[in-house]
Parts: C-alpha cells; sequence; structure tokens
C-alpha cells in the first residue's frame, strides 16, 4: 500500500481569487488531493493586492502560511527539503529567486506547475518571464503544463524537462451544484480583463449586446479601464468570489468561454471557467482551438462560435430543449473525467512515477548535490 505523500506548494495565491484564476485551480486540486489522505503545506507570498481581497484566509483541507519576503522562506527550508515533492507555481513573485532555493533545498522532487504555458513560453523567449528562467526547466525534475498536446513535446524537446506533464485545471463538483434559477442574462462572461482577451470579447459579446437590445448580457471580473464603453444591457460585476460562481452561471441561459491569444496558438489550454460552467450546467459559447473537442465535444457538449451573428442565431433560434441538453451532457462530460478528484489522482500517479524514477536512479538534483 503507498504512503501518504507529503507536498509543499509555493503557488500564486490560495487566499484570494481576485484577479486571478490560480486560486480556484489550487483550491480544488489539493483539497481533493488532500482527501486522498496526503498532506499539504502551502506556502504563499503576502502582497497587498490579495490581502485587500482574501477570500479563503483558513483553507481547512491544507496547511497554510504567508511569506512576506524571499528572506521569510528560510524559515520553511526544513519542510521543502523534507516533501517527497515541491511544487513551484507559474507567476509567483520573484519565482526564479523561489524555484533557485526550492532547487538548492528540495531533497524530494522539484516541479514547476504552469498553469499559464503558453503565455510562459511567449515571455521566455521574449526574455521577459520574471517567474521562471529558461535554465531552471532542465532542472526542475517534472514540468506540469496546463497546456497538453504538442506543447509538452516542445518543452521536452527543446527546453530540456526531464518530463512534461499535463496538468489540466478541474472543479469541485460539490462547489458547483446545478441550480434551478431564472435567467438573469442571456449570455454573460466571468473573467478578468485581459487586453488578449478583449478583441474576442468584444467581438462574441459586446457586439451582440448593441445589436440585440432585447437581450441582456453581463461580465464579471475586475480591472477592465474604464474607457469601455458597455451596451447599456451589458450588466457590470466588479467581483464575484468563487462561492457565488454557480449562483451566476445558474442565472445565465449561456455563458461565454474567450481564450487567450497565446493559448488559442498553442491549442489544448482549457479555462478552469469551461469545467465551472459545464458543472454547473450552463451551456457555453466557446472560441475555438485545438484540442477543444478532446475536452468537450463542439455540437453536443459545448458550442463554438466566431461571429456576433452566430452568437444571436444561438441566443435567439436555439430550442430550449437542445439547451439543456448541452448543458446537462457537458455536466456528465466533465464529472466523468475533469473532476477535482479526477485531477488529484491524476497528480498523485505522476508525482509517485517521478519520485520512484528519482530513486530508482538514485538521483541527487544538480544544484542539491553541489550543495551535499
Amino acid at each position: 500500500m503507498n504512503r501518504p505523500l507529503r507536498l509543499v506548494v509555493l503557488g500564486l495565491s490560495l487566499s484570494s481569487s481576485w484577479g486571478n484564476g490560480h486560486a480556484t485551480t489550487y483550491r480544488a486540486l489539493l483539497k481533493a488531493f488532500a482527501a486522498r489522505g496526503h498532506d499539504v503545506l502551502f506556502l504563499e507570498r503576502d502582497v497587498p493586492w490579495y490581502a485587500e481581497h482574501r477570500d479563503l484566509p483558513e483553507p481547512g483541507f491544507c496547511r497554510f502560511a504567508l511569506y512576506p519576503d524571499l528572506a521569510a522562506l528560510d524559515a520553511w527550508r526544513g519542510e521543502i527539503a523534507g516533501a517527497d515533492a515541491v511544487i513551484v507555481g507559474s507567476y509567483v513573485p520573484d519565482g526564479i529567486a523561489v524555484g533557485d532555493r526550492v532547487l538548492a533545498w528540495a531533497e524530494g522532487r522539484a516541479v514547476f506547475y504552469d498553469i499559464d504555458t503558453p503565455v510562459t513560453l511567449a515571455r521566455l523567449e521574449a526574455e521577459d518571464c520574471a517567474y521562471l528562467a529558461r535554465r531552471q526547466i532542465a532542472d526542475y525534475g517534472l514540468y506540469l503544463s496546463f497546456t497538453g498536446g504538442p506543447t509538452l513535446r516542445l518543452l521536452e524537446e527543446a527546453y530540456g524537462s526531464p518530463a512534461a506533464r499535463a496538468l489540466y485545471c478541474s472543479v469541485d463538483p460539490q462547489a458547483y451544484p446545478p441550480l434551478e434559477r431564472a435567467p438573469a442574462y442571456d449570455l454573460s462572461y466571468l473573467g478578468t480583463y485581459s487586453p488578449d482577451r478583449q478583441p474576442t470579447l468584444e467581438r462574441l459579446l459586446l457586439e451582440p449586446a448593441r445589436r440585440a437590445p432585447e437581450l441582456r448580457f453581463c461580465v464579471a471580473g475586475p480591472q477592465y479601464p474604464d474607457t469601455i464603453a458597455w451596451p447599456a444591457n451589458v450588466s457590470r460585476i466588479a467581483h464575484c468570489p468563487p462561492d457565488q460562481h454557480p449562483e451566476f452561471y445558474a442565472a445565465s441561459r449561456y455563458t461565454l468561454n474567450v481564450t487567450r491569444a497565446d493559448m488559442i496558438r498553442a491549442g489544448y489550454s482549457p479555462s478552469v471557467r469551461l469545467f465551472e460552467a459545464a458543472c454547473v450546467g450552463t451551456p457555453i459559447i466557446s472560441d475555438s482551438w485545438d484540442g477543444l473537442a478532446t475536452i468537450l465535444t463542439p455540437g453536443s457538449e459545448i458550442i463554438t462560435a466566431e461571429a456576433p451573428d452566430e452568437v444571436l442565431s444561438i441566443l435567439r433560434r436555439q430550442p430550449e430543449v437542445s439547451r439543456r441538453r448541452i448543458g446537462a451532457a457537458a455536466r456528465a462530460r466533465v464529472l466523468d473525467r475533469h473532476s477535482a478528484a479526477h485531477r488529484a489522482l491524476e497528480l498523485e500517479e505522476i508525482l509517485r512515477a517521478a519520485i520512484a524514477m528519482q530513486g530508482a536512479a538514485g538521483e541527487l538534483h544538480p544544484l542539491a548535490e553541489a550543495r551535499a
């Protein structure tokens, strides 16, 4: 029988979901991972913008601590050294320096978990990535990637990762149950402002709203510029915390999935919002990208659209029975393959294989060997 694992995670945020999708991803994954009997410690950099919007200050499923600066990580050196695996996440403040400390201290498997893989690779090519150095990819024994498909081979062959594995986002079905609500919106969108997502939001939600003043739309999320001219029939919610996501989706006849440009180019990059909306049973209208069909089947579990007229045709002409059938089919697919419990099992299997490979080779990480 396999013994429980000791896991340390240094991630962007677990305590605050404001302005990032990392928190809900970590919450679902680590809650399910801990439920499998493993010990988890999450270390989060204490930054003012998350301190002001902390909606989970005391996670009940893992140990949690804030650290004020790099020097304060020294207090956790023993935990990092003694863990079976240590994960450093993307977008961690001072992530390169954090990674160097982990690579030097960890005696177990050092892992990089990239919830932004295409963005990371684009920044590495531009030499302006603040949280991962290209030299570190070969040093991390395992690269867990938000993006699957051809990107995994690219990480191994072009960037020197010893092992690149897909670890998609997921959803906690208990936190995202199906709800019966009177529709408040014909089409909604939930997401933080991003310049490269805005043209798609403009094309697939704002322009349809201008053309159909009789329909109701909503955009929820922070950091949208004051310069955006919102049509009168588009409601705005500055921040929708995770515990309100199910109600938000349930009040939408359809919801929109918008993918960042780098992730469209890479493909195989499903957003956490995709799984959350599907789990609630709200039908999703999405932009199209390679690999989407490996997550949800276009036409029967998700609807793709590229132009305002296509969106309006769906909103005005799709029979109610078809709308409900698509939502139910998407929920069934997510429950079957993309729940947090499924993803936690995948993480455990990936980590155990990586740890076993390290042990079989009698391997010491190069930086750990230099330290010894």
